[in-house]
């Protein structure tokens, strides 16, 4: 192929017992597997360790790392600070990927080698990611049925995401992007204002609706902390802290008015927007990529996301460069 393959897991987890077997039985079945996957165990009360342990003597390229029990789930800043924990514990130069991977996912089998090859042909791809499905409330699969392939007719529905952006559960990166990047930042909407950075430097983020490429959430995002009110209310305090305009965040809120929970995650999303402008809330603290945010948003305001997303992209050429890969120091 011309190309290198070597990939790097990195994923952060908390008692995550209920579907962590699924995911690293998804992981080994891979066309192409990693040459690395480090979990990041942030202090789990239930049986994750214990499972961990077991798939640690069955994996030969699986390391566990141990966090203390903080008494809570933190997510946002919690959740990236366990990412860099494990992150901390590999030489990036090792790898031509890395990836944060929840535990709470089942994924197609040519699901890495998918994203790879497609990298492959654009190399301007930063970060990239399948697109995630989940069963909604009252629906149940079939008995002893998997949810994969999700094909049409499939009870699995599918979380909004735009395809401008890699989603979090799922962030596929080339490892000179991460590393420009600077890694995540620590706080809520980590998972979108990575991908507008992305732009800013000329990188493209993406993801992509290709039945080889679907992957079923089990547990739908912003759920994972008590209810889907509190993680709509969570995710428009984020947009509040990432920049977003009001305008912006109104029309986001009402595209997501069909998706469940239908109307009331909407609401939930301006509610936990305007909270945070009213207790005058900290935003992000780099001015430059808030302007940079806030342009975007009304160009996809005024002429549609994908047409604004082009242009941006193709604006933004100028600013990347071909990077080249330092040699490899060490085996992994």
């Amino acid at each position: 192929m011309g190309h290198s393959r070597r990939y790097c897991l990195i994923t952060p987890c908390r008692d995550e017992a209920r579907h962590a077997r699924t995911t690293l039985e998804a992981v080994a079945r891979q066309t192409v597997t990693p040459a690395r996957w480090v979990i990041v165990d942030d202090g789990s009360r239930d049986e994750t360790p214990a499972i961990l342990r077991e798939w640690a003597r069955r994996l030969p390229y699986l390391r566990v790392v141990r966090r203390d029990d903080r008494g809570r789930r933190a997510l946002g800043g919690g959740v990236i600070e366990a990412f860099d924990a494990g992150y901390a514990t590999i030489d990036p130069a090792d790898y031509d990927y890395v990836c944060k991977l929840d535990l709470d996912l089942d994924l197609p089998e040519g699901y890495f080698e998918g994203l790879m090859a497609r990298m492959e042909r654009d190399p301007r791809i930063g970060t990239a990611s399948g697109k995630p499905y989940f069963l909604p409330p009252g629906r149940a699969l079939p008995e002893g049925a998997r949810a994969l392939p999700i094909l049409e007719g499939s009870p699995l529905v599918p979380e909004v995401c735009g395809d401008e952006n890699s989603v979090g559960m799922a962030k596929f990166y080339r490892t000179e992007c991460f590393e420009q990047l600077g890694g995540f930042v620590r706080a809520l909407m980590w998972d979108g204002i990575d991908c507008h950075r992305c732009r800013m430097l000329g990188w493209r983020a993406v993801s992509w609706d290709d039945p080889a490429l679907r992957f079923h959430h089990l547990r739908p995002m912003g759920t994972s902390d008590r209810d889907w009110w509190t993680g709509r209310v969570r995710h428009g305090a984020g947009q509040w802290f990432m920049g977003t305009g009001p305008l912006y965040l109104l029309a986001s809120a009402l595209f997501r008015l069909p998706q469940p929970p239908a109307a009331v995650g909407s609401l939930g999303i301006v509610w936990g927007y305007l909270r945070a402008a009213l207790r005058r809330e900290p935003r992000h603290g780099d001015a430059a990529f808030r302007r940079f945010l806030r342009r975007y948003q009304r160009a996809c305001l005024l002429r549609g996301k994908a047409a604004a997303t082009r242009d941006l992209e193709a604006r933004q050429a100028a600013a990347w460069q071909a990077p080249e890969r330092p040699a490899r120091r060490r085996a992994a």
